[in-house]
């Protein structure tokens, strides 16, 4: 039996909560393995809603043992506060239920404040949740950052911030905006290290340990391929690779460890914030998938752009990031549409492309070429297998299948947890 790493395979907000909660009760071990809090999960557990941005999906079921990796950027001020929100609702997470890499990375409020001022300055709005997220991880490329483990030496701390205050008061210098004081980072992190170090753990050994152990391991991905910093529509992007390599990079496992890729597909496509959508349907298909799907932002509450399924983008998710079988959510949505649009390929001026291209001019500027699917007046919404689904939304997916050229692994129907059907069971391949 082995590991499952789940990944989202257009712009993120595919419906991974509930797929990694329906995984989750099956692992023995959930990591998270790159982004902040920008990214958000919504799980539906009984007469419970749970709202995740840092903690991974398992951290609300008994028994399993939550990792944020070190690929994550970790605002512990955040991860605190959704420490104690689900406290509220009946889950205590405390150490021995929630381990953080000590080599994960902080996000500070200065990172926020900067995230701000850029996006509100003139040039490219990227859209940015403005929680400090890029900021952060330029931090750590720069090799600047500071770590969890760092929390551990005061002395050594206030080194680290007085050179990160070095940098970024001259780049707020620039922006017009009021410098940051040194006690203003530096006590704050003194006050709150004694939460977070219980958590601290050098999460690789313990992975190491889970899977020699013969432990299953879930390792949880956020956003999507086409928000991937390299793979993405660049830059309209967030700040960190989102493909399942990333999993054994952002969390210390080897890379052949990582297990089946389960790439998460809504049956059309979404996008919050700014930056190129050529299937996009600014109308009335639009705002019906919009309410029917009711798509609004987990974390930020904002609106999502609709449009139909695009098979070219989510076909070059499945090549480069090695999906090897897809959960298909969100199928009831478009039940009672008579036609249903596909797109298989770009057109920009007279020529024709089967891949989602990288310069932003042609990206900007395709035009889908779509082929139209017929639909279906029966409803799907709480189906549990194929039996219960009718014949032309069978043809759908199977047609999604052959044009994306991977599998449906699994089919969701509704948001509850049960609405699901098993096609291949990831932990068994």
């Amino acid at each position: 039996m082995g590991n499952v790493a789940v990944v989202g395979a257009q712009w993120g907000d595919e419906g991974k909560g509930k797929i990694v909660d329906w995984l989750s009760e099956r692992a023995d071990v959930v990591v998270r393995f790159q982004g902040g809090h920008n990214a958000g999960h919504t799980l539906v557990i009984g007469n419970n809603t749970f709202k995740l941005s840092l903690l991974p999906s398992g951290v609300v079921r008994p028994g399993k043992l939550s990792i944020i990796g070190n690929g994550v950027v970790v605002d512990p001020w955040a991860l605190l506060r959704e420490i104690d929100e689900i406290a509220k609702q009946g889950v205590a997470v405390g150490p021995d239920r929630l381990r953080i890499a000590e080599n994960a990375c902080l996000i500070l409020p200065l990172h926020a404040r900067i995230d701000r001022a850029r996006e509100e300055s003139a040039g490219t709005r990227i859209g940015t949740t403005g929680r400090g997220i890029g900021p952060a991880y330029e931090d750590k490329v720069a090799r600047r950052a500071i770590r969890v483990c760092d929390l551990a030496d005061a002395k050594g701390l206030e080194e680290r911030v007085e050179n990160l205050l070095i940098h970024h008061n001259a780049l707020l210098r620039g922006l017009g905006v009021e410098e940051i004081k040194f006690a203003d980072i530096y006590q704050p992190l003194l006050d709150i290290a004694p939460r977070i170090l219980p958590y601290a753990d050098i999460v690789w050994r313990r992975l190491d340990e889970a899977r020699r152990a013969g432990r299953r391991i879930l390792f949880e991905g956020a956003q999507g391929h086409m928000l991937d910093v390299d793979h993405g529509t660049y830059p309209y992007v967030t700040s960190s690779n989102t493909h399942a390599g990333q999993a054994a990079v952002g969390s210390g496992i080897a890379m052949k460890q990582v297990g089946f890729v389960l790439g998460i597909t809504k049956a059309y496509t979404t996008r919050v914030g700014s930056g190129p959508f050529p299937t996009e349907q600014d109308n009335d298909v639009g705002n019906l998938l919009g309410e029917r799907g009711r798509e609004f932002g987990t974390v930020t509450g904002r609106k999502r752009r609709c449009g139909w399924f695009d098979a070219v983008m989510v076909r070059q998710a499945v090549r480069v990031g090695g999906i090897d079988g897809i959960a298909l959510t969100k199928l009831d949505v478009l039940d009672g549409m008579k036609s249903l649009d596909v797109c298989v390929g770009y057109r920009y001026g007279n020529r024709d492309y089967d891949y989602f291209p990288a310069s932003r001019e042609l990206e900007a500027g395709v035009e889908p070429i779509y082929e139209t699917l017929e639909g279906w007046s029966q409803s799907t919404r709480g189906a549990r297998s194929w039996a219960d689904l009718p014949a032309t939304a069978i043809k759908y997916i199977r047609r999604i299948e052959e044009l994306i050229e991977a599998p449906v692994a699994m089919l969701s129907t509704s948001p509850e947890r049960d609405d699901t059907i098993l096609v291949r069971d990831p932990f068994e391949n």
